[in-house]
This record gives C-alpha cells, structure tokens and sequence, in this order.
C-alpha cells in the first residue's frame, strides 16, 4: 500500500458513522501497533485505555468541549501515562530482558543502574513530561498505522483530563489521561473528508544541508 496515498487519505474525522464498528481484528492491530511503539529506554511508561461501552462515553463527551466524536466512534482510545515511575518499574523492565532474551545480569545490572539513576535524578514533574512526551510519540504510531488501515481517526488533546481520570477510574490504577484518539469510520455526510489537505511548501518545512 502507497504510505504518502494513505497519509493523504487520512484526516482528523469530525463525524464518525455510529453504526460502522471496527472488527476485532482491526483493534488487535491497533494493540499491538501501540504496545509495538518506540519509548525512551524501552521503558513503555505509557498504557492504552479502549473504552467501547456507550454510557461511559456519555458521560466523557462533556469532559472534551461536546466533541461528539467521543461517543460516535466506533472506540474511543485513551492514551495515559503512569502517575509515576518507581524502582519496581526498572526492576521489571530488565527482568522481563532477561526473561525474553536470556540477557546475563552481569550485562544488564551496568544499565539497570544508570536507568535507575537517570530517573532518580529527575523530578516528579519531570518524569510526568517525559512519560507525555512518549504518548505523543503512540499517537503519531498509532495514527500511521490507522492510515495504513484504514481506519479513521481523530487526535484530540481538548479535554478535562481530570474528568477523564475520575469517570474512567485511572487514578485508581496509577495512570493518568493525556490524549484522546477516538477511532471507527468516517461518516458519508462528513464534508471535511472531502476537503484538501492545507500544508506549507515543501521547501519550507524540509531543510536539507
């Protein structure tokens, strides 16, 4: 498939055909494409959060200025980060290495230190801006793939995160919300599909040396 045709094809859905529901074959891939993107150290301080059932959507759509998206797509993705990152999480990081890879510990115990040191040396507030800017780096993954599925999808940062937290019960499990992705397939009645992509020159955003 033509990547720079899909990419073309893809643009942020502002109505969902509620009665269009993605396969579970489509979500598998959705999963795997997250738990498969790149972070920083490996570390994967990030989790997805697949909400489906309707009601709970109900209650959100309020939480993210009305954006009926929310509640029309066929899912709604939440892209959370840990409250924080501790010992433990290191600790089961290299141990899982190990596990996968056979790694000796006299190989891995140098870098589990300097992992362990590297955050330890970080604020709170730090390491909840670095574990952000890996969930950035899930949408993008998440939205490529999306693309190459076609699947549609709309990337959101508008919303209460807080709200968010509270309804869908993440500080219970240590997460909290940062990016909205909801997902499903694009309403016949949505005019924006069939609008032009607006973007620069090429010559002014590609710098070549």
């Amino acid at each position: 498939m033509d990547i720079i045709k899909q990419l073309n094809w893809r643009y942020a859905v502002k109505k969902f055909d509620a009665n269009k529901k993605l396969s579970e074959a489509k979500l598998r891939v959705l999963k795997q494409a997250f738990n498969l993107t790149p972070t920083s150290f490996g570390l994967q301080t990030i989790k997805l959060v697949i909400v489906k059932n309707t009601s709970l959507r109900e209650a959100l759509v309020p939480h993210a200025y009305h954006q009926k998206q929310v509640l029309e797509a066929s899912h709604l993705l939440v892209i959370c980060i840990q409250d924080n990152i501790k010992k433990k999480d290191v600790n089961s990081y290299y141990k899982n290495i190990k596990e996968t890879r056979d790694t000796p510990d006299r190989i891995l115990e140098p870098y589990r230190k300097r992992l362990k040191k590297t955050m330890r040396d970080m604020s709170k507030k730090e390491r909840l801006q670095w574990s952000k800017n890996q969930a950035y780096i899930a949408l993008g993954n998440l939205l490529n793939v999306c693309a190459l599925e076609q699947i549609d999808a709309c990337p959101m940062e508008g919303f209460a995160a807080q709200e968010f937290d509270k309804i869908l019960h993440l500080k219970e499990k240590g997460l909290q919300s940062v990016l909205l992705l909801p997902v499903g397939y694009r309403a016949d009645d949505d005019v924006f599909s069939t609008f032009k992509k607006v973007r620069k020159p090429m010559e002014e955003v590609i710098i070549e040396l």
